[in-house]
Formats: C-alpha cells, structure tokens, sequence
C-alpha cells in the first residue's frame, strides 16, 4: 500500500529538498529549503545545509557565532502562514473550524470556490486524501498560479485529488453529487442556484465572509432559496497564555476576527424547509431593510424569515 501524497515528506530524517523551520533562541521562526551543498545564513552567522541532511527531526544545529537553532519541519499552519501570497490566506483557526463544522472526511467530493493563495486547499487536500476530489475555482489566473505552486511544494508536486480551473463557479462549475462546497468569495449568494444543484441531499455549504453585511445577506439568502436547513454563522477568536513559573496570564495579543463562517445543509428535492420556532426580533425587517426576502417580509408582518 502506497503511502499518501505528502506523508513521506513529514516523517523520518531530513532530505534534500525539505522544507525546514528554525526557531532561535528568542522563538522566531525561518523556514527555507534544504540543498546540498547551500548554507544558511543569518545575522548570527552561518551552518551548512549538509549539517541537516540525514539528521533526525528536532535536532540543534548551532551557527559559526555558536547561536543554536531548534531545526523541525513546519506544521501546516506554520507553512501557510509564511508561504507566498497573492490574495489574503484563510487562517488555521478558520481552516480548521471549516474541517471540523463542515464535516471534511477522507474521500470527500469537495468544491471550493476563491482558492487565494492555495491556503484552504492545502488543509482539504490533506483531509479527503488521495481517493477524494477537490475542485477549486479561482478567478484570477494569476492567484491560481501562486496557489499551484504553493500547494504543489507542500506535498512535493502535483496531488491526484486536486482540479484547479480558473473561472467563476457559477458559470463553470458541472460537478454533480458534491458533498461539500466551500465558499470564500465576495458574494457567495450569488452561487446558491449552482451550489444547490451540484450538492447531494444533506451535503454542506460553508461560507467564509469577512463583513456582518456579507453574513447577513448570506444567510438571508439561504432562507430565501429554500433548499437548505436554517444556517448557523459564528466566528472564533484565539488567545494564547504566557505561563512561565507563577506567572499564567493571558498574552497582551491575540488573533481577533479574521472572518464570519456560516453552514447550511442541502434539503432532499421537493422538500419545504421547516418553520422556525423562534419568530425574528421585532423590527428586524423593519422599512429599511432592503434584503432577500423583502417583500415576503413586509407580506407577514415581519415574519419572513420564519422558514428556514
């Protein structure tokens, strides 16, 4: 049995063409890529690539100033954040809220739509394995060259599961019996006709949004197409904690908002979606709301959004 693409490059001694990451003694990170022969080089002096090259990960290595220098290969999350970009990356936190909320599984039929800077489909790819499909859709040809070369240089080349097509998704987009789609784009309401053909029943739409008017008219939307459940939309914030004797206190910084994530689950055909239990806010739909479901709202009294 094969091994998966990419596991060999994250097991076992150190090879030519590794990606390494060295954390200095203040804990800041350089990442750079092993070839014989090659030195690195810092303001702390300098050590030979060879020094690495058949070494166990985790291994010191110290410059000709004698500055040691913990040598590991990075963890995705290390890698994406310091890769190449063209547009903004989707952060870990949110990658992995997506793989967890929007149920990614090994062999999964994935869609994604605004790939960036190859971020998001690095951490897919890793998820359905070499027996899923990732279809990317990206509109900018030069993002997508920037996401090719990033994700092929995480996984040492090409991955068998991934199609990268450079066009918008609603006017390219012919895959059917889809578990999944991932949205990171400016309007994904405008993609729920596409995205609702191309899902099988119970499949999953997850979008990535960076406004409250982006969620919101996002959700409104969903609601208003009728072939989803009611959608959920959260976001998560990271702090990290200073522990060192005594002293355990919450870090001065923290990673904030980056973005809103919503999920909504595709309905069997023919199916009308539940009512809501909770009628919406008094007000909510007041006269100058202008979104999806407008006019229902106004019919109902306010009550639009009861179906969800």
């Amino acid at each position: 049995m094969s091994e998966p693409t990419g596991a060999a490059r994250r097991r076992g001694p150190f090879k030519v063409g590794d990606q390494v990451q060295l954390t200095d003694p203040k804990g800041r990170h350089y990442t750079f890529t092993l070839e014989e022969g090659k030195s690195f080089h810092t303001h702390k002096g300098a050590f030979p690539h060879d020094e690495l090259i058949g070494a166990p990960e985790g291994s010191v290595v110290r410059t000709t100033g004698n500055v040691a220098y913990l040598a590991l290969r990075p963890l995705l999350p290390d890698y994406v954040l310091s890769m190449p970009r063209g547009a903004a990356v989707v952060y870990p936190k949110d990658a992995g809220q997506i793989l967890a909320m929007a149920d990614i599984f090994p062999g999964a039929r994935v869609v994604e739509a605004g790939v960036g800077s190859g971020s998001l489909s690095s951490f897919l790819l890793r998820a359905i394995g070499d027996d899923g499909m990732l279809h990317s859709y990206e509109r900018r040809a030069d993002f997508a060259e920037i996401a090719t070369q990033n994700v092929e240089r995480y996984f040492g080349g090409p991955h068998p599961a991934w199609t990268l097509t450079v066009g918008d998704l609603q006017d390219n987009l012919s895959d059917a019996d889809v578990d999944r789609v991932i949205l990171d784009m400016l309007a994904p309401w405008e993609c729920l006709e596409a995205v609702s053909k191309a899902l099988v029943p119970g499949g999953i739409l997850c979008a990535y949004v960076a406004t409250t008017t982006q969620m919101a008219r996002t959700v409104e939307a969903i609601r208003e197409h009728g072939t989803f459940n009611e959608p959920s939309a959260w976001e998560t914030m990271v702090r990290t904690w200073h522990v060192e004797g005594l002293a355990v206190r919450p870090d001065h910084r923290m990673i904030g908002h980056t973005g809103f994530l919503l999920t909504a689950r595709r309905l069997a055909d023919g199916v009308e979606p539940p009512l809501r239990r909770r009628r919406p806010a008094k007000g909510a739909y007041g006269e100058d709301y202008t979104g999806p479901g407008k006019d229902a709202a106004a019919a109902s009294g306010g009550g639009s959004a009861d179906r969800g």
